[in-house]
């Protein structure tokens, strides 16, 4: 498993990354549709499993078996890097959605 993973490269297209972006917030609606918690416990929850998700991938990556990408996991610099991406989100503006535009004329 460990010389499979090396020869895979983790570095992700656009699409892929778009994919995954879609497939968390479906996966984390879902949930909450199922049972509601309050924002800031669902919201943790997502922090916590995002730390976990580093940890992880950081394992991946350390020793002669890990992957062979080049990263080298910096945990203080990384939270800095997702502290930031973290806060443009927040400031991002929201995105347009199709679904809740008004209808302007006929096709």
């Amino acid at each position: 498993m460990a010389a499979d993973r090396a020869n895979r490269p983790c570095s992700a297209a656009a699409a892929t990354r778009a994919d995954l972006d879609e497939a968390i917030r479906r996966a984390f609606w879902t949930v909450l549709h199922r049972g509601p918690l309050p924002p800031m416990d669902a919201l943790q929850v997502a922090a916590r499993t995002i730390g976990t998700l580093y940890r992880q991938m950081a394992q991946a990556h350390d020793g002669p078996g890990g992957c062979a990408c080049g990263w080298e996991p910096d945990p203080d610099g990384d939270l800095v890097v997702l502290e930031a991406q973290l806060a443009a989100a927040l400031l991002q503006p929201p995105s347009q959605d199709l679904a809740q535009m008004a209808t302007m004329g006929q096709a």
